[in-house]
């Protein structure tokens, strides 16, 4: 483990210069190169290095890490330096990510440039250009439910009172993504604890430590008495632990550094896309425009519940997984919901993005808001401001 971490440490601080390289070699020596935004601190950028590494060993090629590459000139730089390095398929895992990817695709038609989160994909029309994601506002909905559940538990013990079930929420930029993400899980709590309210503020990055603990404290001092997040650091975690908070947190477990506030954690798991991907590019055959990884497809993961879920937590989570996954619960049913006081029965998505964000697609279909996966695009475009839902602030 010590001899791991050691090589580890070494890659993180050579990577920004030539990468780091490792994986069982083929004798064709295929090789594979990933860009990542921050490096394994950031609990985002760990998962998705965690199922890089997977992936090329499940396959037997090389990988070459690219960690802590900007949202910016530096992408290009990094994608062209591992197209030049041999690599026959690119990733990249952050939003600002995308428009330099498409600029390294079109001067490299030969390697496939693959890019998760974004949105431009369907729209630009190259051949070795794709992006994905995966449902995973199903896995913040059942992250919900637990939450609920929570929230019943203290309501029943008399440790608040039904009014006072106000849950918090800690989002990066007001982005589609983030919006469909705190809204699924505000309503999945709301699923189990009718009277459930949320307040969500945002830090304006994707990692900041101390912007996500203040925001977490400023929260928690303002009624909120269970956090989540769609942030990447400890920051939150670490203020719920020190407040005695229950936490939901994102992108994997934090049991270890709060084993008393620790719920659940919901996360995307990336090793089946970039098994797909690579696969695909090793045998000549087309890699999907839009790719959407469902719970079905083992994309969208819960951890293990933490000791401060409540009594049959559990089985209450799994019983609505099958639901999502039969289809006879949908997280965006708008008999669910209201905007302003009233149902929500049409509604044009901006999924064609454009710099006027003008809708594009009609998106209410069969009774529930058809979020990423329906035909449309991978990358979420649910961005409605749903009743319940308190907005502290909107810089972001």
């Amino acid at each position: 483990m010590k001899k791991f971490l050691s090589v580890l440490l070494i890659c993180t601080m050579l990577v920004g210069l030539v990468g780091c390289t490792g994986g069982a070699k083929k004798s064709d020596s295929f090789k594979v190169g990933f860009i990542f935004l921050h490096d394994e601190n950031s609990t985002y950028d760990l998962n998705f290095i965690n199922a890089a590494k997977e992936a090329c060993d499940l396959l037997g090629v090389e990988y070459i890490l690219k960690t802590n590459i900007p949202e910016g000139q530096e992408c290009y730089d990094a994608a062209c330096e591992l197209a030049d390095a041999g690599c026959g398929v690119v990733f990249a895992d952050s939003f600002g990510h995308e428009d330099y990817m498409i600029e390294a695709a079109k001067e490299n038609p030969d390697v496939q440039f693959c890019h998760s989160t974004g949105t431009k994909a369907h729209t630009e029309g190259l051949s070795n250009y794709h992006n994905a994601f995966a449902s995973i506002y199903e896995g913040r909905y059942l992250a919900g439910v637990a939450a609920g559940m929570k929230l019943n538990e203290m309501i029943a013990n008399g440790e608040i009172t039904e009014d006072q079930a106000k849950i918090g929420y800690i989002g990066a930029y007001t982005y589609a993504e983030v919006i469909s993400g705190y809204s699924s899980f505000f309503l999945g709590a709301r699923s189990e604890c009718p009277s459930v309210t949320m307040d969500v503020t945002f830090t304006g990055s994707w990692y900041d430590e101390t912007a996500e603990k203040e925001a977490a404290t400023k929260l928690i001092d303002g009624g909120c008495v269970l956090i989540s997040q769609h942030a990447d650091s400890m920051g939150a975690p670490t203020a719920c632990e020190n407040a005695g908070v229950p936490d939901v947190s994102y992108n994997g477990s934090t049991v270890d550094a709060c084993p008393n506030t620790f719920i659940v954690s919901s996360k995307i798991n990336w090793t089946p896309y970039f098994t797909m991907a690579i696969k695909n590019t090793m045998e000549g055959k087309e890699i999907p425009t839009d790719y959407v990884g469902t719970i079905g497809t083992g994309s969208v993961e819960l951890t293990d519940f933490g000791p401060a879920a409540a009594p049959g937590t559990a089985e209450r989570v799994e019983e609505v997984k099958n639901n999502l996954i039969a289809g006879t619960t949908k997280v965006f049913d708008v008999a669910t919901f209201t905007v302003d006081g009233a149902p929500l029965d049409s509604y044009m998505a901006d999924v064609d993005t454009d710099p006027e964000y003008q809708g594009d697609h009609e998106v209410i279909v069969d009774g529930y808001f058809s979020e990423s996966g329906a035909g449309f695009r991978s990358a979420p475009y649910f961005d409605v401001n749903i009743d319940g839902i308190n907005l502290l602030d909107t810089a972001f």
